[in-house]
């Protein structure tokens, strides 16, 4: 058998992290000795371990050490990182080291140094001694890729050693037995916490705010000051300045949900009008657009995308078509957030949740307890669930805010 010995330190208890590094060690069918064990006293005091980890070849040991350093695992006696050349423009050495959205350390000569710009799905570049994250198509030839597995340290996620109320361990079922309002109070405390204290908000939106009737809600709440960047679709933008140039959604009436003679014709007529015109700011200053959404976003000059899709109508001249300048554009502005409110979008969520670092808080709000479980089982684990009606939520939640 091969192996090798690894240490965790840090709150690795009440975390419940140790028993996950058993799990995967016996579920992966490896072997393992603890050789040494210190728990901490204190609650502020961290906990240590030295685990000899046994694999039956190199093959199968350094699977297991690939999910264990997930986990916090690092070699017992450190080296350097190792790096290779890239050698073409758009693609990572074959043995890269593929990132996660924890918080990432790279020993360089002999010291632990910080990722910068971390996300999953990617790998790590060294750029004059400093570790950076980069997706493939950043690649350069020549680039220093970080390979193998030495001298890497990826730190999970804790449990917080003070009460974190709704964000308590990062983590929540999702359930539609959860008192909603009570939980909205929370959230609303939540983001007003984040305001005092001079943080950013951002708001992931799909087009149920606009059909529940809630857009309006979620227009003053960005008017109060409440987000500080939004990202949606075309869908989003067209259906909201639909419903405020005819006071309708895909040509049913927001009022009372009938759907209007020619209603079929307003969606389109909307992407028309904007397009004729040549932008949504245009519509504004000649006052066709009066309220919504867009309108708060642009006159109050918060930055927002509308990322296209191969199902959008037109699209709107806003929308940014290529995927790739898209992910870009979403990955620079996500990067000083610190709350992301998704709301009726499984999509375009689960997109905005790859491209962010796993210390971003994330409440998640959708009518189906099954997007948050979806959005958590695609990489986004720090996302709590509220189950609810959004036409319920915002405009609750816009009362809490104004309080």
């Amino acid at each position: 058998m091969r192996q090798e010995t690894i240490e965790f330190t840090g709150h690795i208890i009440d975390s419940m992290i140790l028993p996950k590094v058993f799990d995967t060690i016996m579920e992966d069918k490896g072997d393992f000795e603890v050789l040494e064990f210190k728990i901490g006293k204190k609650k502020t005091e961290p906990s240590y371990t030295k685990i000899l980890v046994k694999g039956k070849d190199n093959e199968h040991l350094n699977t297991i050490l690939q999910k264990l350093q997930k986990l916090g695992a690092i070699i017992a006696v450190p080296k350097d990182a190792e790096t290779e050349i890239a050698d073409m423009d758009g693609a990572a050495p074959e043995n890269f080291c593929p990132t996660t959205n924890q918080k990432t350390y790279i020993r360089i000569c002999r010291e632990w140094k910080e990722v910068k710009n971390q996300k999953m799905d990617a790998c790590v570049v060294i750029e004059n001694e400093i570790p950076v994250c980069k997706i493939f198509r950043h690649i350069k030839k020549g680039d220093k890729v970080v390979v193998g597995l030495e001298g890497i340290k990826i730190e999970p996620i804790e449990r917080s050693r003070e009460p974190m109320g709704l964000f308590g361990f990062m983590r929540s079922d999702t359930s539609t037995e959860k008192p909603t309002i009570t939980l909205i109070k929370e959230v609303a405390n939540e983001l007003k916490k984040i305001k005092k204290s001079g943080g950013k908000i951002g708001v992931v939106c799909g087009s149920a705010v606009i059909h529940t009737g809630a857009s309006r809600a979620l227009a003053e709440i960005i008017n109060l000051g409440y987000v500080d960047a939004f990202f949606a679709g075309n869908a989003v933008a067209v259906r909201d300045m639909e419903y405020e140039i005819y006071g309708t959604s895909l040509g049913v009436n927001i009022e009372t949900g009938k759907v209007e003679q020619y209603g079929y014709r307003k969606h389109t007529s909307t992407i028309n009008s904007i397009i004729r015109l040549g932008s949504i700011k245009k519509a504004i200053d000649k006052g066709i657009i009066k309220h919504g959404m867009m309108y708060e976003l642009i006159t109050k000059n918060i930055p927002y995308i509308l990322a296209g899709s191969i199902r959008d109508d037109g699209p709107l001249p806003e929308v940014i078509t290529d995927i790739r300048e898209s992910q870009d554009k979403m990955r620079e502005l996500l990067r000083d957030l610190d709350l992301v409110l998704m709301m009726g979008s499984l999509l375009h969520s689960v997109a905005v949740g790859n491209l962010m670092k796993a210390e971003t808080k994330v409440i998640c709000v959708d009518i189906d307890p099954a997007i948050v479980i979806k959005l958590r089982d695609r990489g986004t684990s720090q996302a709590i669930g509220i189950v609810t009606d959004l036409g319920t939520f915002i405009p609750v939640l816009l009362e809490e805010l104004k309080k």
